[in-house]
């Protein structure tokens, strides 16, 4: 009866299975709640995942914290949804996902949201299951996991990275928070790099992992070293290393405008399956 009340609620570590059986689905649409489930995010009582039920069954879900991020929602539970997020007078940095989930939630939110930074209404979300090796594609041997006490090489290439990325830096006054952030997927074994004279050069990040399907962020290329045909093998070598024992699949989405990105991916295997946006708020 509370789940007929409540067709949107938070959910809890009882709906853990059930929520990864939603993202399940679609694993490279879905890859970074999946990832947010798996590290532990339902633990919390009201944690940030809100899962929208029909009949006593969970139909999809929207991940709400610094982001927006929609899973299987249907138009129905689109509406919902962002009722939900409206009563709660939550402002997050950006909604991203599927697109026409993202596009129905933005519609709705809109009206109280106000501006936004940019809308980048497709973004072709792209995967491959197969080593660059095999194609022939030529591998970076400098491109490895970034060690812990290498973070604060790190650090510079992620913020050029997010600032060229998003528009502004991904933090003001200290950067305690968002070397956290970095130090985290150091540790976890997450982020790639190639260093060159003490200097992070290249650098690629497995931003969420579940499901068998890893998701690649932060793919970033000195701008000094742009044009040189060193993207390729760089990116070549993450995907290898990920799909030799971390993943049996590598998902991203890129801005279809980025050119030169598609052009990179596409040599080093992947192809299109669907179509992210994203609204920077």
């Amino acid at each position: 009866m509370l789940r007929q009340r409540q067709p949107v609620r938070p959910l809890s570590a009882a709906d853990h299975d059930t929520a990864l059986e939603v993202c399940a689905r679609d694993r490279v649409a879905n890859a970074f709640v999946a990832a947010r489930i798996v590290e532990g995010s339902l633990r919390a009582s009201a944690g940030p995942l809100l899962g929208h039920w029909d009949d006593g069954e969970l139909r999809g879900l929207a991940w709400v914290s610094a982001n927006v991020v929609p899973v299987e929602l249907d138009d129905e539970g689109v509406a919902a949804v962002a009722a939900r997020i409206i009563r709660m007078r939550r402002q997050c940095a950006s909604l991203f996902g599927p697109s026409e989930q993202v596009m129905g939630l933005w519609e709705r939110l809109r009206p109280t949201w106000g501006p936004v930074r940019a809308v980048r209404r497709h973004q072709p979300l792209l995967t491959t299951r197969v080593r660059p090796s095999t194609l022939g594609v030529p591998l970076d041997p400098e491109v490895r996991p970034a060690r812990l006490d290498e973070v604060d090489l790190v650090l510079p290439a992620a913020t050029h990275m997010f600032t060229e990325e998003i528009g502004y830096p991904p933090y003001f006054g200290s950067d305690r928070g968002y070397r956290a952030s970095i130090a985290a997927l150091v540790r976890a074994g997450h982020t790639f790099v190639r260093i060159e004279d003490g200097e992070v050069v290249f650098k690629a990040d497995v931003g969420s992992l579940a499901l068998g399907c890893a998701q690649v962020q932060g793919v970033w290329l000195h701008p000094r070293l742009r044009g040189q045909g060193l993207s390729v093998p760089a990116m070549a070598s993450v995907v290898e290393q990920v799909l030799a024992g971390m993943a049996d699949e590598v998902s991203l989405y890129v801005n279809d405008f980025n050119a030169a990105a598609r052009a990179t991916y596409d040599r080093c295997g992947f192809h299109e399956v669907g179509a992210f946006t994203t609204v920077l708020l």
